[in-house]
């Protein structure tokens, strides 16, 4: 999961976002790649807009290896059909920022608050300058941060909004910066069972905008290798879990007993603010399952939103791994439709003074 950023390198490198996309793109605003002299990570979407961006990026390393003063920051505009020749048939702009210490220390921030919210600003025009800003507007990484002057920067700016996501905005003063957010993974997931396909969403949800907590009672169950965005917890009360659960948290139940099946989706749908629940199982499961929390008194409209089978429709193979891309994409259709509805209530961020 976002490679640009967990890669940290040891060799010069270009920082690569897609800032607008206008008609279709290959990628979407705040897509990211890092270019160094041999190679890249990550991806903004590959094809002949992924090759031009790859030799600007270049170019911009060999122009900082001649100079010891600063490279400017770049917004290249590129018509995907008429120049380039994709059939995406848009136009996407794209702006090109040599890693310098300001924006090193931007990005290791970043690693350090993945968990968090911020606002990544770098001056498009001029002197390189790059931030980092909390939620609430506070500098806390980069130029201001480093010299104690973000108060300097704070009158010139608009206010920054989520609903824009990735984009340029000009101050005061006709500066053009580029706004990106890098915001907390909104989708939480509770995966009980560490079974085979257990195992093989974590291995697909590791490189999703995603956080998992995995739970198990047995240990022994989990691989000793976890991705970094998954949280392992073997426990013999998993019930507990489910209620310290944030709101809004999805939850995907497949453990070795359908006791323990019954009582986690028990405890689920007990809850009013769940925001997507999965049970592994037929058909025959449901409608046993459907029962039984009937004569518990469950109300019948959490009962009705439980989804088992889990899945895709239309796909039948039952390997571990089939399985797992199936439900890996009904789980991303889900929180894409809630990432989209939480932009709407997003409080917007002004540039506050630093910390």
């Amino acid at each position: 999961m976002n490679e640009w950023l967990t890669t940290v390198m040891a060799e010069p490198a270009v920082l690569v976002t897609v800032a607008i996309v206008e008609g279709s793109g290959p990628r979407e605003p705040g897509a990211r790649m890092l270019v160094t002299a041999g190679g890249q990570v990550d991806t903004i979407g590959g094809g002949h807009l992924e090759m031009c961006a790859v030799d600007v990026g270049r170019s911009m390393l060999k122009s900082a290896a001649r100079t010891d003063e600063g490279v400017p920051a770049r917004l290249e505009r590129y018509a995907l059909g008429p120049t380039l020749g994709q059939c995406c048939g848009g136009v996407v702009h794209l702006a090109f920022e040599l890693i310098d210490a300001s924006l090193a220390d931007v990005m290791a921030s970043l690693r350090k608050r993945w968990r968090e919210d911020s606002w990544r600003l770098s001056a498009i025009d001029g002197t390189p300058v790059s931030l980092l800003l909390d939620a609430d507007g506070a500098v806390v990484a980069g130029d201001a941060a480093t010299s104690g002057d973000a108060a300097a920067f704070g009158p010139a700016f608009p206010v920054i909004d989520h609903q824009r996501g990735t984009h340029i905005l000009r101050d005061t003063a006709g500066r053009r910066w580029l706004a990106d957010p890098c915001l907390a993974p909104r989708a939480h997931l509770l995966l009980f069972g560490a079974g085979h396909v257990g195992a093989a969403i974590v291995r697909m949800l590791g490189e999703l905008p995603c956080t998992v907590t995995w739970i198990d009672e047995r240990e022994d169950m989990f691989p000793q290798s976890i991705p970094a965005n998954v949280t392992v917890e073997a426990t013999d009360a998993p019930e507990a879990l489910v209620a310290a659960a944030p709101a809004g948290a999805s939850y995907l139940v497949m453990t070795h007993s359908h006791a323990l099946d019954q009582r986690l989706s028990e405890a689920i749908l007990s809850r009013a603010d769940v925001g997507w629940f999965g049970l592994i199982g037929s058909q025959t499961k449901r409608v046993q399952f459907e029962r039984r929390m009937a004569a518990r008194g469950l109300p019948q409209e959490r009962i009705a939103a439980m989804v088992c089978p889990i899945g895709i429709a239309g796909i039948t193979n039952k390997l571990p791994a089939a399985i797992a891309a199936s439900v890996c994409a009904q789980l991303l259709m889900v929180w894409e439709a809630q990432q989209i509805a939480a932009l709407d209530v997003t409080v917007p961020v002004r540039l506050a003074a630093s910390r």
